[in-house]
């Protein structure tokens, strides 16, 4: 048992779990964040320019409740039990996906942009330490006075 526990601490606390976690947690704050721009900014935004509709109110009723139609919102269907294809709830998803995916985009391009630069500063350093052998064009040590691959005489200041 303590073998088991022991395992599974080592597990915990590597760092790629504990990354994953806050990964997970700052996910779900940044999810309820954008439905609730969703809701409560861009679908009063669209309300207004479609004169007071709702994009959660957008439905259609494929067989009405027991009282009947006409149903003003998708609330008084549903407490009425119509069957509705609520394509409202729909855009308002589709709304938050597309802003989710636009920021995770912009994240893993900065991310890209931020390795980029520092692949850059790798081979500038790369290319100090390093110089071309004139015989077998491989790299070497810039301090090399013979190259490690064909062993022809090398300058010390340059090849």
């Amino acid at each position: 048992m303590k073998r088991i526990i022991s395992e599974y601490k080592k597990f915990a606390l590597k760092g790629n779990v504990l990354d994953m976690a806050i990964g997970i947690v700052v996910g779900g704050a940044f999810a309820t964040i954008t439905s609730s721009l969703v809701s409560n900014v861009i679908a009063p935004v669209f309300g207004l320019l479609t004169s007071g509709v709702d994009l959660a109110d957008l439905f259609l009723v494929l067989k009405e409740g027991s009282e009947g139609a006409p149903y003003i919102t998708l609330e008084d269907a549903n407490q009425d039990g119509a069957v509705t294809l609520s394509y409202g709830l729909l855009l308002n998803s589709i709304i938050s996906f597309l802003i989710v995916s636009w920021f995770a985009f912009l994240m893993v391009k900065g991310i890209n942009h931020l390795r980029q630069d520092e692949e850059k500063v790798e081979e500038v350093k790369e290319e100090q330490k390093t110089k071309q052998c004139d015989h077998c064009f491989s790299q070497v040590h810039k301090a090399a006075t013979r190259c490690a691959f064909c062993t022809s005489p090398l300058d010390i200041d340059g090849v």
